[in-house]
């Protein structure tokens, strides 16, 4: 494939926050601890080296062994595995949730993304093993968000009555979507009708797809990893102390000009148990699962904390937390939205003594299939020129290409002018005229402006057959007018391809932050 690359703010498509980030802007340096450039992670190493014990690398290690006791795995995701009881070991981390048949392009781009950065950190660090981590949010329950997603332009959807955690629901629901998608799916058959539960489904389908890369899926709906958390869950339900160092951090970056994401209850931890995720509530001297008739006195609630802490599960607040404390982890890779609010959190990371790791922006890209990669071509479009709006794209188009003087600006300027020493005039005559001229010089503007929007429509139609060439380009890769990777399955790639995954490993640089443009040949 071809590869190039384009800048992020040349795609127009990333909010000043992020590319702030980027950009390493002075007065946002306060809410992260290190810049994601390679050489940060030698300090990064020795911080999280301190602070994560060999006890948690064993627990770690036996709760992955016994997750992973029913799949047939790779000999490196074996080694990965065992190696993360030495202190030497660390890993890499991404996170996602469960959509069905992986949901998004941009799901295996962070994937691609864990697994580049673990090959450059073991090549410039040779003495330490890095492991490439999905983490399942299996314990999330918003159906809705994992519930479809569109292949070959048609949306395939899951109805289902099943609630509370997504990863325990049953995904054998799901043969009806796999009778009707078109084309080789025999790895979600397997996963989705030869497993009990959503979260082991995609965990086969996961090492199926990236098993030969090292990859290895945590999943932390676990008693012995909730346990490490038992202090974080108690200072939060009974101190709300989170939601003091969130809102601290929120002042401080609206003070700086940055909108923030993500805010924090006084309790942000779920009641989890069967079909139910609910939040739990502070209701006078009791703690109540909203939305049931469950409710604990606070002895009842620290007795169920020692003994089943598997039961709390953290919100978007404490989630990064409890990744960072049953992980020797490194750095996490996210999207936009991602980055900026793991910002907000650095002071609870600062107040329960975590290392804050380096927040990595995923890998971004588009690819042309060869026949859109072939009218790409014919439209003569810059790579920047395609991210415009599609109105906005045709008219720089045609106004590019036309024989025609189609712009109205200096007769504009005349007119503006001359407005403008008529207003002279009149305001030594009568000043209560002056509203009214305003009022008709803003009429005959615009009829100027009018009648340069009907001259541009009627040049678009003289190139009708290119703007739709255009048109096709644009829908193919803004489908919906959303950006391909946030739309399309992988699935239209790899089912003609079966080295689309490969191709994107070899692409890939997780250290170069700009957008990726990949091309098949069309020749």
């Amino acid at each position: 494939m071809d590869h190039k690359k384009i800048s992020f703010q040349d795609t127009q498509s990333f909010s000043p926050f992020f590319l702030d980030y980027i950009q390493q802007e002075e007065k946002l340096k306060k809410f992260y601890n290190r810049f994601p450039a390679i050489e940060a992670f030698e300090d990064q190493i020795r911080d999280k080296q301190k602070s994560f014990s060999l006890d948690g690398r064993s627990s770690l290690h036996k709760v992955l062994k016994a997750q992973y006791s029913e799949l047939t795995i790779t000999p490196l995701v074996e080694s990965n595995i065992d190696a993360l009881k030495d202190h030497k070991t660390f890993t890499i981390t991404t996170g996602h949730q469960l959509n069905i048949f992986t949901g998004p392009l941009y799901f295996i781009y962070k994937i691609v993304s864990v697994i580049n950065a673990c090959r450059a950190l073991k090549k410039q660090y040779p003495k330490y093993t890095f492991v490439p981590v999905y983490w399942m949010a299996s314990e999330d329950h918003d159906f809705e968000e994992i519930s479809y997603f569109k292949l070959y332009g048609k949306k395939y959807s899951w109805k289902t009555e099943q609630q509370g955690a997504v990863g325990r629901f049953n995904p054998k629901e799901l043969k009806s979507i796999l009778e009707e998608i078109p084309g080789d799916n025999s790895i979600f058959r397997n996963a989705y009708l030869k497993h009990q539960t959503l979260g082991e489904a995609v965990r086969y389908y996961v090492n199926e797809l990236f098993g030969e890369e090292g990859l290895v899926v945590v999943d932390a709906d676990d008693h012995d990893l909730k346990a490490a958390f038992r202090e974080v869950i108690t200072e939060d339900i009974f101190e709300n102390t989170p939601k003091i160092c969130v809102e601290k951090t929120n002042k401080e970056l609206d003070k700086a000009g940055y909108p923030t994401q993500v805010f924090a209850r006084d309790i942000n931890f779920f009641y989890l148990e069967k079909s139910i995720r609910s939040r739990i509530e502070q209701v006078g001297d009791r703690f109540q699962v909203v939305d049931t008739d469950l409710s604990f006195s606070k002895e009842e609630l620290k007795k169920l904390i020692a003994a089943e802490p598997e039961k709390f599960s953290p919100n978007v607040i404490l989630r990064p937390l409890y990744q960072e404390v049953i992980l020797p982890n490194l750095a996490y890779f996210g999207g936009p939205s991602e980055v900026v609010y793991w910002l907000q959190l650095k002071g609870v990371f600062d107040h329960f003594k975590i290392p804050f790791p380096i927040l990595m922006p995923r890998n971004f890209a588009m690819v042309m299939s060869g026949p859109i990669s072939r009218k790409f071509e014919k439209t003569g479009l810059s790579l920047a020129e395609i991210f415009k709006e599609k109105n906005i794209l045709f008219k720089d188009w045609t106004l590019r290409h036309t024989d025609h003087d189609l712009s109205l600006e200096k007769e504009l300027h005349t007119i503006s002018k001359l407005l403008t020493d008529l207003k002279s005039r009149v305001q030594k005559i009568d000043t209560t005229l002056i509203t009214h001229l305003d009022a008709e010089s803003k009429k005959i503007t615009n009829k100027f402006k009018n009648i340069e929007k009907k001259m541009v429509r009627a040049e678009k139609r003289n190139h009708e057959d290119k703007l739709r060439q255009i048109s096709e380009v644009k829908d193919a890769l803004f489908p919906n007018g959303s950006p391909q990777e946030r739309s399309d399955n992988f699935l239209n790639f790899y089912q003609q391809d079966p080295n689309f995954i490969k191709a994107l490993i070899a692409a890939f640089d997780p250290f170069d932050y700009q957008f990726n443009v990949l091309r098949y040949p069309f020749d």
